[in-house]
């Protein structure tokens, strides 16, 4: 059964027309599929299958280690949006329900070369000269998560220096239980400051800058 119905298709047809360089997806699972490994590679194959530039490749986390090292995978699913380069863009869980939109949204940022922040906002994120890893716990059902995603995502695409997860908090407990999630979105930056909710652009930046300078 399709993920996708017909007028699902037809709308990420139209959003994904506003494409420009190709953009590759890059999947993590195994043989023997994990929780959800099987959608999730459905779901990024009807996505890649709507549109030319996109490439879909698959890797088996428990074979190629060689690929899951260089991308610094350590769970799966795992989705990577790459483009010109890699961004550090990740999805780890399933990218469905609300986050489905990031995905795609992610996607045309990506193939754009274009966080799509102010000129503000970049201002303030080229000072970030040392790396910074954020996550964000999310569920599916969560309709402010894909927000705080995707102000991570695009903070990923602005700094080199910055790498940012979406991580859905019902497929890894053992994460949510590690980083006190109790609500989401929650997103923890450099593993010791959280921020609770969907915050503005500069409300993220400001706490980035914050973590950076401490």
């Amino acid at each position: 059964m399709a993920f996708l119905t017909e007028k699902d298709q037809q709308f990420v047809q139209n959003l994904f027309e506003n494409m420009q360089d190709n953009v590759k997806l890059i999947m993590f699972t195994q043989e023997l599929e994990c929780m959800y490994c099987r959608e999730t590679r459905q779901i990024l194959e009807e996505v890649s299958s709507l549109s030319d530039k996109i490439d879909l490749k698959v890797y088996n986390f428990q074979v190629d280690k060689e690929m899951a090292d260089k991308y610094n995978i350590d769970k799966i699913p795992a989705t990577i949006v790459e483009g010109k380069k890699d961004y550090g863009i990740r999805y780890y869980g399933i990218p469905s329900g609300y986050e489905f939109s990031s995905l795609l949204e992610d996607i045309v940022d990506v193939s754009k070369n274009e966080s799509g922040f102010s000129p503000e906002t970049k201002a303030m994120l080229a000072k970030i000269d040392k790396p910074l890893h954020m996550q964000v716990f999310v569920t599916p059902t969560c309709p402010h998560c894909p927000k705080a995603v995707r102000m991570a995502h695009k903070a990923a695409i602005e700094n080199n220096n910055i790498t940012a997860d979406m991580v859905e908090a019902t497929e890894f407990p053992h994460l949510a239980m590690r980083y006190d999630v109790k609500g989401v979105p929650r997103t923890i930056i450099a593993e010791d400051y959280p921020i609770e909710g969907a915050v503005s652009e500069m409300e993220l930046v400001e706490k980035i800058l914050e973590v950076h300078n401490s």
